[in-house]
Order: C-alpha cells, then structure tokens, then sequence
C-alpha cells in the first residue's frame, strides 16, 4: 500500500512538472508605436498603432485602440485611426491600448 501511494505521488509530481514546464508566461506590452505622417488641409491618412510586447514580438492594435487629438482645430482622428487635416500646423496624436499610449505628431500643411 505504501509504495502505491508513493508511486501515486510521483506520478501526480511529474505531471505537475511537465504542466508546469509547458506553461509559457504571458508577454507584457512595452510600447506602442504609432506611425507618424504629414497631411495636407483636406486631405487624409490611415495611421497605425503597433503594440510591442516583451517576448520581442508585435501585434497591430488600430482597431482595437482609442485615438485622440491634441488640437482638433488642426487634425482630427477617427476611431479606426484616420487623420483628417483641418489646417497648418501639428497635432499630436494619440492611440491607447490596454492602458498603455503611443504617441505620433501630425504635420498638416497646405
């Protein structure tokens, strides 16, 4: 009886090891990178918002982010990242995901 309990738990231990060891951690996100562009009065541009996580790899998050502008007098930004020029100057421009902010400046000229 004793040594079936002690197979018992060397059998339960491996398995425990073998999940253990299987189980890769979760990447965390490092940064966001928003492309940055220059648009003329009028005119428009899709940006990009790329997430950078820590295992080294990325993922593109446009869709999934929530964008703003600095100054709506001079670009507005929609919801799916497309930057419309209103005039001259710069905006920056903001796309956050899962608490984390990337940032771009927008130049609008002409």
């Amino acid at each position: 009886m004793t040594q079936r309990l002690i197979t018992f738990a060397l059998a339960i231990a491996l398995a425990v090891a073998v999940v253990a060891c299987s189980t890769s951690p979760t990447a965390s996100i490092t940064s966001i990178t928003v492309t940055s562009a220059t648009v003329t009065a009028g005119g428009t541009v899709q940006l990009k918002a790329t997430a950078n996580y820590s295992d080294g790899t990325t993922a593109d998050v446009t869709s999934s982010s929530a964008w703003t502008s600095s100054n709506t007098g001079v670009a507005t930004v929609s919801a799916t990242g497309v930057v419309q020029g209103k005039s001259d100057g710069t905006a920056t421009i903001t796309a956050t995901y899962q608490s984390s902010v990337g940032t771009a400046v927008i130049t609008v000229a002409g």
